[in-house]
């Protein structure tokens, strides 16, 4: 087979702007589909040990279902990925007030965040990649600064790796966290329970009700020590706190090692048993927000056609912290003229 990128009339925005979805095939079995709207990654077909392929993340049927409320299937998220208590931060002395849609914090940049924004798409030209573009404005959500941004998603041309850069720059000092938010299931349906989940991580961020970290923890004999390799049923329904807070898993794993640098490094590996299938997640970011899909409650169709239970996928989120502009002990998000955003995370596919 040989690499192709093809495209297909996806609909149109309610303002008439026309959406297309785009198709990356490496031609060794991984093929990737995304759209204008929040750069929405609305297929990933990798191939199991047998070569059969299937679609490891969750979507949605239509463009219409896309422009419904939905839980951030396949989105770019931003401008703040992740919460923000109260939707309220000070930078240089100034206070902003950003819009609450997550109860009493902002999650994923707001009401409009990234996610549901249109994104101009770019086929890059000797490459297997689309460039995704789009300019956020001063004040929108409540954010300073108007920010050109940049992703792009690259299929790897011989090895199962889909690649994502982020590229970012300011004209007013903001705050800027940038990830992805797919539901991953290397079954390609059904539950994720029986799937294996490593994170090579000694501290977490334990949360308040709303899901606000309270500070770092400690993994070691919780629930929450992936260090080595668990099935995500195995602990999901102990009776810890922090798992009753968040009605299973959806919290900050801060990543071993020293991740101030710029080189990749291991954040996640999620096996699949039955299929094969193997997900290795590298990084440049400092966390992983691992997310089981306690809050998919059967409402919404599938791509496939069947009803999105919780725990029909789960999320990998590679991140700065949650709530960084409010915690000086957090690494900083924020972003000024003239420095540039660049963050990069890697899902390598194989056989195990």
């Amino acid at each position: 087979m040989t690499e192709a990128l093809t495209s297909r009339p996806f609909g149109a925005m309610p303002d008439g702007r026309p959406v297309t979805e785009y198709t990356l095939d490496n031609g060794h079995g991984l093929r990737l589909s995304a759209i204008h709207l929040g750069g929405i990654v609305t297929a990933l077909h990798v191939p199991d040990r047998q070569g059969r392929s299937a679609n490891v993340v969750l979507g949605l049927p239509s463009l219409d279902d896309y422009l419904k409320p939905h839980p951030h299937f396949g989105t770019i998220v931003g401008r703040y990925a992740n919460r923000i208590a109260a939707g309220r931060f000070t930078l240089d002395g100034t206070a902003h007030q950003l819009g609450l849609n997550d109860g009493v914090n902002t999650l994923h940049g707001g009401a409009t965040g990234f996610g549901k924004r249109y994104w101009e798409i770019v086929p890059v030209p000797h490459e297997l990649a689309l460039e995704l573009r789009y300019t956020s404005a001063d004040g929108e959500e409540g954010y300073p600064g108007e920010v050109q941004l940049t992703v792009r998603y690259t299929l790897g041309a011989t090895a199962n790796t889909w690649r994502i850069d982020y590229r970012a720059t300011t004209d007013r000092p903001t705050v800027l966290n940038l990830s992805h938010h797919d539901y991953f299931n290397l079954a390609g349906s059904g539950s994720v329970m029986d799937h294996v989940l490593t994170l090579p991580a000694s501290r977490y961020c334990p949360v308040d009700a709303t899901l606000i970290p309270l500070g770092l923890g400690e993994v070691a004999g919780t629930p929450f020590d992936f260090r080595t390799p668990t099935r995500i049923g195995d602990r999901i329904r102990d009776g810890h706190e922090q798992l009753l807070r968040a009605h299973g898993y959806d919290h900050n794993w801060v990543l071993d090692g020293d991740r101030s640098g710029t080189g990749l490094a291991l954040a996640a590996r999620l096996a699949h048993e039955a299929s094969g299938r193997v997900m290795d997640v590298h990084t440049t970011e400092p966390g992983v927000q691992f997310y089981s899909g306690n809050f998919l409650d059967g409402s919404l169709l599938g791509s496939a056609g069947a009803s999105l239970r919780q725990g029909d996928g789960l999320c990998l989120e590679t991140q700065h912290f949650p709530d960084a502009p409010n915690r000086q002990e957090f690494a900083s998000t924020v972003l000024r003229p003239g420095e540039v955003f660049a963050s990069t995370t890697e899902h390598r596919f194989g056989i195990g």
